[in-house]
């Protein structure tokens, strides 16, 4: 059997979701899959069913490590991998069964594309995580290339564990003070690398307590927002006044990693004329011609309102400005 296919499941004390997410995999209506199982030194018995599966079945394989996390778990994974496509799973989630056939036949049908996605169910509580509710939503609505590169600054524009892309394609993960994935999208796409998503929901992406998002310090918001300005200063002109829209205290902390900055954009007319970290804060409507515009407003109702507005100035997204919040 040629292997078409790598997927790449790392785990850490995950004994109550693992048996789930390995048989979404050998339910998959495709057979030529190897699944390595990286076992990320846990202690809760979850490694005793990794290796039972492998032996159940030739095509899974277990990689044992010390506890050292999930990025090193993750290029463990990725290195050992042997198929044309390496595609991502994680212990808590669960795929459908045409998951993978659906996902190989996109990358072999464009081959200008690296990466792809599927949209995803929440599988959370909807009132108690309203929040995460809505990042999916937004998220599974980007189906296009220029749709993700376009947005990709806002948040991570597809799940992690929902991807496949082209074996060989790039460096892989890097380890530091911020969200893995996120800043993984963001290097691809600044080398060219393009993403696009199936229009289809291929996986429940579960919203569990201790996922690893709502625990540890590189999955807070100001993390992203450190790993967006560092990929905003590379492509940002060099020739046109920096502007961010939102003078609010969040919003100035957040963006504070940017190398320059001409000033700040608000609504709010207690602002306007005021210096704030020392620049000028104006009325929105009084931007210069010349501005390239970074929204700063993270409430996804006025995000829109913003662009519909710098749309009826005649800006574009990319070349004119980029919703960053």
């Amino acid at each position: 059997m040629s292997i078409l296919v790598s997927i790449v499941l790392p785990f850490y004390n995950a004994a109550s979701t693992l048996s789930v997410a390995v048989s979404s995999i050998l339910a998959q209506t495709m057979s030529e899959w190897e699944l390595l199982l990286v076992d990320d030194g846990s202690s809760d018995g979850s490694s005793e069913q990794a290796k039972a599966f492998a032996e159940k079945d030739a095509r899974i394989r277990l990689i044992s490590l010390p506890h050292g996390g999930i990025v090193s778990a993750l290029n463990a994974g990725c290195d050992l991998a042997q198929g044309a496509f390496i595609a991502r799973m994680d212990a808590d989630d669960y795929c459908v069964p045409t998951r993978l056939v659906k996902q190989v036949a996109y990358l072999q049908s464009h081959p200008e594309v690296g990466v792809v996605g599927c949209q995803v169910a929440f599988g959370g509580d909807r009132v108690q995580h309203a929040g995460y509710a809505a990042h999916v939503d937004w998220m599974n609505e980007l189906l296009t290339p220029d749709e993700h590169f376009q947005n990709r600054f806002v948040d991570a524009p597809v799940a992690h564990p929902s991807v496949m892309w082209r074996k060989g394609m790039a460096e892989g993960y890097r380890e530091g003070a911020f969200p893995e994935d996120f800043e993984l999208w963001l290097r691809w796409m600044d080398e060219g690398v393009l993403f696009a998503k199936l229009p289809e929901v291929l996986m429940t992406w579960n919203d569990l307590p201790d996922r690893l998002s709502r625990q540890e310090d590189r999955y807070a918001p100001d993390a992203f927002y450190r790993i967006k300005c560092q990929y905003l200063n590379k492509v940002l002109p060099d020739d046109r006044p920096i502007w961010l829209w939102g003078a609010g205290r969040v919003s100035r902390r957040r963006f504070s990693g940017l190398d320059r900055l001409e000033g700040y954009v608000d609504v709010d007319p207690k602002k306007f004329g005021q210096r704030l970290e020392g620049v000028p804060v104006q009325n929105y409507r009084e931007l210069p011609e010349n501005a390239f515009v970074l929204s700063g407003v993270a409430n996804r109702g006025v995000r829109n309102k913003i662009q519909a507005y710098l749309q009826s100035t005649g800006r574009v997204s990319v070349r004119d400005y980029y919703l960053c919040a």
